[in-house]
């Protein structure tokens, strides 16, 4: 169980803590087993898998990064600004990437220009990652609707 659990979280400590949790679902709702749907085994193995990809989904699970980290990339980034600036002044995607607000800007330019992921662009705009999440979708949406 311990290997399956490894497999998609790709770390034993935390394979090790989701077949604990497992064992302890198990003991709470055995009752819930039916074993004309299916074997015994297939059912715990069911389970694993289930609970190591919540695990995954759980964005308090993310590791930040140190500070000093964050700092480096701040004073090296900019890649995202001067992409924005090389835009021509009469291009309709510069026109409605204006029109978003500054963070929300960086941030889409930190995702399709840098290719930084949602972690990422949460650390480097100061936001929690449900936010950064949040604005990246809407500035698509409005960018969409502005060059429709």
């Amino acid at each position: 169980m311990i290997g399956v659990a490894a497999r998609i979280v790709r770390r034993r400590e935390l394979a090790e803590e989701v077949v604990h949790d497992v064992f302890v679902q198990i003991w709470r709702h055995a009752g819930s087993f039916n074993p004309s749907i299916g074997s015994g085994r297939a059912w715990l193995y069911s389970i694993v898998r289930n609970r190591s990809i919540n695990l995954l989904r759980d964005s308090s699970r993310e590791q930040s990064t140190p500070e000093d980290e964050i700092a480096t990339l701040v004073e090296a980034g900019g890649a995202a600004e001067d992409a924005f600036q090389k835009l021509a002044e009469s291009s309709a995607l510069r026109r409605c990437l204006q029109q978003l607000d500054a963070k929300r800007r960086l941030g889409l330019l930190l995702a399709y220009v840098e290719g930084l992921s949602h972690g990422e662009i949460a650390a480097r705009l100061g936001v929690p990652l449900g936010t950064a999440k949040a604005w990246l979708r809407r500035s698509l949406i409005a960018l969409r609707d502005c060059l429709a």
